[in-house]
């Protein structure tokens, strides 16, 4: 296992204790807040979406472990900058050098952004009733947790995608497993039952994630040639050792759960017990390895513009070969996608085992969508588009208007609705019932709203691209990722309202569909037409700072982006155009076999049809006038 870092030892001696120390504390008690939010709102039962008693009595423990990480936190920033500086504790809490610090300096900043999430959670957790506010903690503690990995040793490795990607898939999983364990052992035995099944479910996932997350990272980064007479390899190896001896308890526990009726809750216990003891160690030794330098794979040459700010060496020259060849791993991305696609193979197989059928189109869509999705992040068209302005906006297309297709015409939320466990008892919401609650909730209504999600779709177009946020995300990793995040979630919100499987919270009518395509393709040509039109470079010379030998006229480059974006948007907003015709004329024909069936069992039970009783309703009422009138 790898736990990030923040900061290598350089400072005295007792500074660099503390250093190491406040990052032990810190990772402790984000895992252990983590895990007391993840047992809040997934292990133990829930009373129609609000937490039980059992719940609400953990909810002091998150207060507690979530106050620990904002001083632990607050220790790591001050003993981190002494270590920067060389100088004492006490030089480090000079108020210049630790606000500029945590404002210019991006380490400072992102630590600084783990400190706020930290505070955050501390004063909110304490009044959280129901899960889904509980759910929405969990996530932001998540999303702090791995806020400083974007700076950590993994950021400057040679392969940058596939380093920072794994440490934060290896992040996430050490945070779900031990602080899940932690949580575990602070439940009452009674609980600590119903609580065991879902966390070893989740367990096992877990540890998957770790190992591989942790292979990926380690020879991505490490020079294993020069690293094996090292101190630091010995702690490499004894962390190592300690993870299999987790993963082996892990597996006791695991069939000590599938059998409690023959195995007392007590043993489990010990084992949990002597788990979270190893964990500890683990974790200790991991905050040892983030204060001091490894010996670091060599290869790429730092001095190069395109290592230094795209992260990777420039390509050779385009080529359809070439396109189709390149690959530059982005872990995080391919780390989502292989989950997404286990989980949506293991509900088709749930399926079948139940005597189900799911439709095999469905399958090869969502797969189809789940490879476009690879191809432009991680594949050749991902490498160039990090190079080029037209290739960029390529994979934007693919990762907008084309993936997003497949994976909605794939129904991954239907296959959820049908798979998903059940309540575990009457008056609890579960997994499932939580997921149908969202789908009926307010903010996923107005999120469906067409209006809304024509805005999203090509609202945000002119937002990232004739403004300064293109640029400025083109040159960090997270600003890249975070552009190809929307792009997707952006595609997959538009095309589930207008040609979606899924259920919908509101039902849009066709024509209302067709309009907001009309009015989609239309914006989109307008934007393309304006990129077209465009004088001056827009991505603020992140493309001219690389310094690409085989991309010649930038601002050609920058029309021809135009010219695709023209091109790729019409075609599969006119593919979905067709398709809303299709499910029309479908569902008009489904309506008239309705009325048939309707007016068919009317006639058997010799009632009349529809249309008769609604003659039948116009005769009694022109009786009625006539005798009103004679009257």
């Amino acid at each position: 296992m790898i736990i990030f870092a923040a900061g290598i030892s350089t400072g005295e001696p007792l500074v660099t204790t503390l250093a190491t120390l406040g990052k032990f504390l810190s990772v402790t008690s984000s895992f252990l807040t983590v895990g007391v939010l993840l047992a809040m709102a997934f292990f133990l039962f829930d009373v129609e979406g609000k937490l039980s008693k059992p719940a609400l009595d953990l909810r002091r423990i998150a207060v507690i472990s979530s106050l620990f990480w904002v001083l632990s936190q607050g220790l790591n920033i001050v003993a981190t900058l002494a270590n920067i500086l060389g100088s004492s504790l006490g030089e480090a809490l000079d108020a210049t050098s630790l606000r500029s610090f945590l404002t210019q300096i991006v380490l400072g900043q992102y630590m600084f952004f783990q400190f706020c999430i930290a505070l955050v959670i501390a004063l909110a957790v304490g009044v959280v009733r129901k899960t889904a506010s509980t759910t929405g903690l969990l996530l932001l503690s998540l999303l702090g947790v791995v806020a400083p990995l974007f700076q950590s040793h993994s950021a400057s490795s040679s392969s940058h995608a596939l380093a920072i990607g794994s440490i934060v898939i290896h992040v996430v999983a050490l945070a779900f497993w031990v602080g899940g364990i932690f949580a575990i052992l602070l439940l009452d035995p009674e609980n600590r039952a119903i609580a065991l099944p879902r966390f070893s479910s989740m367990a096992l996932w877990s540890v998957i994630a770790v190992v591989l997350s942790g292979v990926a990272n380690a020879w991505a980064r490490l020079n294993f040639a020069s690293a094996w007479d090292s101190g630091y390899a010995r702690v490499v190896i004894l962390k190592v050792l300690l993870t299999l001896v987790l993963i082996y308890l892990g597996y006791k526990n695991r069939k000590s759960v599938a059998h409690l009726s023959e195995i007392t809750l007590a043993k489990i216990s010990k084992v949990l017990f002597i788990e979270t003891f190893i964990m500890i160690s683990t974790l200790a030794l991991g905050a040892w390895l983030s204060s001091n330098q490894a010996p670091v794979r060599p290869g790429l040459d730092n001095s190069d513009p395109a290592v230094a700010i795209a992260g990777m060496p420039t390509p050779p020259a385009p080529t359809l070969w070439n396109i189709f060849s390149q690959y530059d791993p982005d872990a995080l991305f391919i780390g989502v996608l292989i989950l997404a696609v286990a989980l949506y193979i293991l509900g088709v197989v749930k399926l079948t085992r139940q005597g189900d059928r799911w439709p095999v189109g469905r399958t090869v869509a969502f797969a189809l969508g789940i490879s476009a999705i690879d191809f432009a992040t991680s594949g050749g068209l991902g490498v160039y588009a990090r190079f080029s302005f037209e290739y960029h906006m390529i994979a934007h297309m693919v990762l907008g208007m084309i993936a997003p297709i497949g994976i909605v015409l794939g129904a991954p939320i239907t296959l959820a609705l049908r798979t998903l466990p059940q309540a575990r008892r009457g008056d609890e919401r579960g997994i499932r019932g939580s997921l149908i609650a969202l789908l009926h909730s307010k903010p996923t209504s107005v999120m469906t709203n067409p209006v809304v999600v024509l805005a999203i779709f090509d609202g945000s177009l002119f937002a990232l691209y004739f403004t300064s946020l293109f640029g400025g995300m083109m040159q960090s990793h997270v600003g890249h990722l975070a552009m190809n995040v929307h792009f997707i979630l952006a595609g997959i919100l538009f095309f589930h309202v207008i040609i979606g499987i899924d259920p919908n919270p509101r039902k849009v009518p066709y024509i209302v569909r067709i309009v907001i395509l009309f009015a989609a393709m239309s914006i989109h040509a307008f934007f393309s037409i304006a990129l077209l039109s465009t004088s001056t470079l827009l991505d603020q010379g992140y493309f001219g700072a690389l310094q690409t030998p085989w991309l010649g006229d930038l601002l050609a480059d920058q029309h021809a982006a135009g010219s695709i974006g023209w091109a790729m948007g019409e075609i599969p907003i006119l593919l979905a155009l067709v398709a809303t015709f299709i499910q029309w004329m479908r569902d008009d024909k489904r309506e008239t076999r309705r009325i048939d069936r309707n007016e068919a069992r009317l006639a058997a039970l010799g009632e009349p049809d529809e249309l008769a009783q609604y003659n039948n309703y116009l005769s009694a009422l022109q009786q009625r006038d006539k005798e009103q009138g004679q009257s």
